[in-house]
């Protein structure tokens, strides 16, 4: 059965002004389709069609001839765990579990974004910003391209994509002030501490 792009959780204008329409037109409607389309032409006809994304990117991560499979199937799950990262009217601050678990892993609120925004900002070239679960603890990590915790052992708690298709229709070069946007006025933290109970 070929994959699906997923459908956004929320109308396009939704997040405006900190993410526009066109951004999520192109970046999901363009960029996150092409990762669908390519990952369904490389895996017919092959056992991996029958695969989970799950599956097929962690029988993938380590191959080298598996490399185009993996940073799709990546991308494709990645995109979609981002979506769902950011709500309408998000942001603010964490309560109950997550903001514990914040203030036990990763020295409260404020320490946490400053930590993860020079993280995400810090990233060189293409892509993500990371709160990863792993035994039982929280930490702030990031992946180039299209690497994924998933690949590592690790549940995905929160992400950022810092590629550049992300925010430069919305912010050019501004990679600092589109984290700052993401942390203060997007975060779902309603699906953070779905993916908090859920983490080993």
């Amino acid at each position: 059965m070929a994959f699906e792009l997923p459908p956004l959780p929320y109308p396009k204008n939704a997040l405006e002004p900190h993410m526009s329409a066109n951004t999520l037109d192109f970046h999901h409607g363009k960029h996150h389709q092409a990762y669908v389309t390519n990952l369904n032409n490389l895996v017919k006809g092959s056992p991996m069609e029958n695969q989970s994304l799950e599956e097929i990117i962690k029988a993938t991560h380590n191959d080298s001839s598996k490399t185009g499979v993996f940073n799709n199937a990546a991308q494709v799950w990645n995109h979609t765990f981002f979506w769902n990262c950011m709500k309408p009217g998000g942001g603010g601050n964490p309560s109950g579990d997550v903001a514990a678990a914040i203030d036990r892993d990763l020295g409260g609120l404020a320490k946490f974004k400053e930590d993860f925004k020079a993280r995400a900002v810090g990233q060189f070239g293409s892509g993500w910003a990371w709160i990863v679960a792993q035994g039982g603890k929280l930490s702030i990590t990031s992946t180039p391209n299209a690497g994924t915790p998933l690949a590592q052992g690790q549940t995905a708690v929160l992400t950022c994509d810092v590629w550049e298709h992300a925010y430069y229709l919305d912010y050019q070069n501004r990679r600092p002030d589109f984290v700052q946007a993401f942390l203060d006025h997007l975060i779902n933290w309603d699906f953070v501490g779905k993916n908090l109970s859920g983490a080993k």
